[in-house]
This record gives C-alpha cells, structure tokens and sequence, in this order.
C-alpha cells in the first residue's frame, strides 16, 4: 500500500511466515494429553514452562533489541526457535519435555518486542495506525490457516508439526538476514553517555502509568490464554478431536482478518476509556461463557465473543505503549509490555489445570468472568490517570515519540 516502505512488507512478510508454523502454543495441551497421555495438571505445567520462558524471552529481547540491534535479534529469536521446536519433538521424558518448552517459550517469544519496535522505526508516525493493523491483520491470518492445517497434521503426526514450525521459523531467519536491514535509531546528538540511565529497566518499571496499563494487560492475557489448556481440555471432554479444536480456533484468526482493519478505522477517534472497559467485559463473559458450551457451534460462539473483545483492546492498549514509551527505549517498553503476555501464558496454564483437576472446570469459568469485571473496572480508572491523546510523553522526541494509534505484538 502506498505510504508503507519497503522494509515494512518484508517484515510484514516474515511475521506471516512465522505465523503460518504456530504449532507448539496452539497444540501443546493436546499433544501432553492425547499424545503422550498426561494429566492436565502436567499440560498446564509444562505450558506455565513454556510462558516462564517467554517472560525471560520478552523481557531479554527487549534489552536486546535496544542495545544490539532490531535485526540481530531477530535472527538469534528466529533460529534459536528453529533448533529448539525441532528438539521438543524427539523428547519424551516428562522432565526433558519441560525444559525443551521453556527453551521454546524463551526463542518463540524473543522477536515480538524486536518485530514492535523496528515497526514504529521504520514507518511515518502517520502511517503507523495502518502499518500496525496491516501486521496485526498477517499474524492472525497466519494463525486462523497454521490452526486449521496444524490440527488436521497432529491427528496423524504431531512430529510433523514439531518439524513444520521449525522450518517455518528457518525461513524468517533467512528472510530476516537477506532482506530486512537495521533500523535501531543511531545515538542523538549531545546526548553523549547520558542517556543510558534514563531508558534503563529500571526507569520503565518505575513509569507508574505504563504499568498500570501492563498489570491490566495481563488480567486479560490470563483470559485469553486460557484457549491454550483448559479450553482444549474442555473440548476433549466434550468428545470433540483435535481437528475440531482448530477449527474452533481458526475463528478467532479468521474473525480478526475480517474485522481487525475496520474494526480499527472505527475505533481510531473514540473514547480508548469506554473501548478497554468493554474489551474487558466481553473477554470475561466470552471466556465465562465456555462453561456452558458443549457443542461445536457453542465453542466457537464463545470464541467470536472474546475474540471481539480481543480486537477492540490490541489496538488500542498497545498503541497507547507507543505513545509512553520514549525513542530508544521502544525496545525495552515493548519487552515488558509483551512480557506481560508471556506471564499471562505462564499463569493462566497453572491456574486453569489446576482449578479443572481440583475444583471443575465450572469454578474456572466463572473466576474468569469475575476477572474480566475486574480489568473493565482497572481499565475505568486508570485511563482517567493517562494523557489525552496530544499530551506530550516525558522523555519522548517530538517526532517519532508519539503514535496515533496502534501496535501489534508479533
């Protein structure tokens, strides 16, 4: 599209091909406990592994891609993702398995803060809006096909898609060294040393606004990945297979490609108040309403409803970290902002296990319901505390700081 350079479509490239191999996070429930014939309990163990890693992942990718470089690492996310997916598929001892997932989660979650930053890098601040729902717009067309044919492959092998996502995250890493230069900004002048301190961790843990907003963003990425464990299990006990499951999923991927973009026009000049307290709203009563579906067509009723939720609130949250977060530390603010989402997936599999084995799987449901009342009240309040839209950022240029819109975690 016009406007858009031409570094962004070979990012925008390799985010879809990274996309098209999501098979170890959308599967890996159902391959402990079909496959190798696990306890829930374990499966959700092993996937809280798997978000401990990402946390790890986010956060040392953020650092990284401020101190090292966008496109170094890219390339150490992406093969390192590569080595160690392929590796989870010939293990089989219970605690090798746990390892190899951490290993997983940290690679498999290292690019999102890199793939972020270089995205407001290398786009206009006026094209950003657009840039960030057209890359938002290729992961979740990515993920609606990898569900769908991934499902399909894991009834008859799910070595097979232990190797496909290996070699899908391959070819980002070739795709990223051939055709995507650089493009961390270079030191500004007179800064001199000085401003190693001031985009330090340390000062982006202590931007109280910015992490009021992550602690919100994890209320509801404890919501929505519970569509990894106990929504599978649910599933499976309900007699629906594997391939259903991807169906169900591919609902939500194909949902955001049909609405992401004019869900995002719509939305651009409203109240972000009122947007994040009903995006928290629906993602509680979507993910609630699990524990009354048992059908096919009731899960993925279910799904279209948080997933609603899910489009209204991604481009908004994030693009409101763009606007917090100061030139060069774009990297580091995106890290703990995903890191957030990482520890999502590392809670969210321990307490949903957890409470099915211990409690049912009704108690679940209804606690998520009563978390997403929570994250609608937070999001209520605190976004009385947030500058309005042309509100300066303390520490951020005067251009190229600021963003009008959105972002996408990748």
């Amino acid at each position: 599209m016009a406007g858009l350079p031409r570094e962004f479509w070979w990012l925008w490239a390799s985010t879809l091909v990274n996309r098209l191999g999501s098979f170890v996070a959308t599967f890996l429930a159902l391959y402990l406990t079909v496959e190798q014939g696990h306890s829930p309990s374990y499966a959700g163990l092993v996937a809280a592994l798997h978000g401990l890693g990402g946390v790890a992942g986010s956060l040392g990718s953020g650092v990284l891609a401020d101190r090292l470089g966008r496109r170094p690492t890219l390339l150490i996310a992406q093969l390192s993702t590569s080595a160690s997916v392929a590796l989870l598929g010939f293990v089989h001892d219970p605690l090798s398995i746990a390892g190899v997932a951490f290993l997983v989660g940290v690679a498999s979650n290292a690019p999102r803060p890199a793939v972020t930053a270089m995205l407001a890098d290398i786009v206009r601040p006026e094209d950003r809006l657009r840039a960030f729902a057209i890359n938002y717009w290729a992961i979740n067309l990515g993920y609606a096909l990898s569900a769908v044919v991934a499902g399909f492959v894991a009834q008859y092998s799910y070595l097979a898609g232990f190797l496909g996502e290996a070699v899908m995250a391959l070819a980002c890493a070739l795709l990223c060294f051939f055709r995507i230069p650089e493009s961390r900004p270079g030191p500004a002048a007179g800064t001199g040393g000085d401003e190693g301190p001031a985009v330090g961790l340390g000062a982006v843990l202590r931007d109280g606004r910015f992490m009021g907003l992550t602690a919100l963003s994890f209320l509801l990425a404890l919501l929505f990945q519970q569509s990894s464990v106990a929504l599978p299990v649910a599933m499976g006990r309900s007699g629906l297979s594997s391939g259903d499951y991807g169906m169900a999923m591919a609902v939500n991927g194909l949902l955001i490609v049909a609405l992401q973009i004019p869900v995002t026009r719509a939305v651009e000049h409203r109240d972000p108040r009122g947007l994040l307290t009903l995006s928290a709203v629906l993602a509680g009563a979507g993910i609630g309403l699990t524990g009354v579906a048992g059908s096919m067509s009731a899960y993925m009723l279910t799904i279209a409803v948080w997933t609603v939720a899910e489009i209204i609130n991604t481009p908004i949250q994030t693009g409101l970290v763009a606007r917090l977060a100061p030139l060069r530390a774009r990297g580091r603010y995106q890290g703990v902002f995903a890191m957030a989402w990482s520890m999502g997936a590392l809670v969210a599999p321990l307490s949903g296990g957890t409470v099915i084995d211990r409690f049912g799987e009704g108690v679940l449901w209804v606690a998520c319901g009563v978390v997403g009342a929570v994250a609608a009240v937070g999001y209520w309040v605190l976004m009385r505390r947030l500058p309005g839209e042309s509100a300066p950022v303390e520490g951020a240029p005067a251009k190229g700081g600021s963003v009008e819109g959105t972002a996408s975690v990748a």
